[in-house]
């Protein structure tokens, strides 16, 4: 087990290190660069440009510069924002909490909507439920997430006035019911698609579960239904999911970032795209390292639990 996780987590830094060099390469070599912020002022001169260029040190080879930002970074310096000189990652945690409040939330949906669906499509093959739940994934995962964002504003804010527009709290309350409601339109959005993606890897699985020889043998026995199902059929059927929930990350990640520009809410992913629009290159590149982490993480986490729950794979 040591040694499988060890390489798991060789694998991941690995992974890091190559993700921050393409990054920090291509936010570089954009049109623009970093000073092209700078270079829109009217204000600024060749001058003041030269001596920006030299206090960021962006006058050195790009090699040289990734190797002594990286540097930084292991020692805990992600570097400062263009816009306020805030540090980056006093920035990223201040917009941390509200996107873990939203991607939190339209996980516990999505895993128990999805994995209900699952069930039951899997145990009613074929069924007009069965039917009817395909369609609907099929929908859900073919159309933008954005696309189902501004009909739900239009829908139930706009027309009927049931739920806020955006933003992640009422000036001046700030009550657990306020930020609830608030809550509610992107939560349920982001957990659109992945409600459909649960629902049918869940339903693959129990229909390979339940076509096992030990169930069959089970109801041979007289063994009551319900507990075949919970006790045999959904325990094992639950076992891949684990490592959905590790792959599940970067689209969750993805579907925030759409979900929050989409509702004005304050977390990472619209701090990225503001980021990028401002060319606030060290908070793009601190967010992006950011997910990478999680995303490595969630994914190593989910690994090493399958192979806890699951001792063939430490043999692997």
């Amino acid at each position: 087990m040591a040694r499988y996780v060890a390489n798991r987590l060789a694998q991941a830094i690995m992974l890091l290190v190559i993700v921050s060099a393409i990054g920090f390469a291509i936010l570089h070599l954009a049109p623009g660069g970093p000073l092209s912020q700078f270079a829109a002022s009217a204000q600024m001169t060749q001058e003041d440009l030269d001596r920006v260029t030299k206090q960021l040190g962006l006058d050195r080879p790009l090699p040289i510069q990734y190797l002594d930002w990286f540097g930084r970074m292991l020692k805990g310096d992600w570097g400062k924002s263009y816009r306020d000189g805030e540090a980056v990652l006093s920035v990223i945690t201040s917009h941390l909490g509200a996107t873990l409040e939203l991607m939190a939330t339209a996980t516990i949906i999505a895993v128990l909507l999805g994995c209900w669906i699952g069930v039951l499509g899997a145990l009613r093959r074929y069924s007009l439920f069965d039917t009817l739940a395909t369609v609907g994934a099929m929908i859900a995962l073919s159309i933008p997430t954005f696309w189902f964002g501004l009909v739900t504003i239009y829908v139930f804010s706009v027309k009927l006035g049931w739920l806020p527009a955006g933003n992640r709290q009422t000036v001046g309350d700030g009550s657990f019911l306020d930020l609830l409601h608030h809550l509610i339109a992107p939560a349920l959005v982001l957990a659109l698609v992945e409600t459909a993606m649960w629902g049918r890897f869940m339903r693959s699985s129990m229909l390979e579960v339940i076509n096992q020889d030990y169930i069959r043998t089970a109801r041979a026995k007289g063994m009551l239904e319900w507990r075949i199902l919970t006790v045999h059929a959904l325990r094992n059927a639950l076992l891949p999911m684990i490592t959905v929930a590790g792959l599940q990350l970067p689209t969750l990640l993805g579907g925030a970032l759409v979900a929050e520009t989409v509702f004005t809410w304050p977390g990472m992913g619209r701090l990225f795209l503001d980021s990028i629009g401002y060319r606030d290159y060290p908070v793009v590149m601190g967010i992006l390292m950011f997910s990478a982490t999680m995303v490595l993480i969630g994914s190593l986490l989910a690994d090493m639990l399958y192979a806890v729950v699951d001792p063939r794979i430490r043999v692997g």
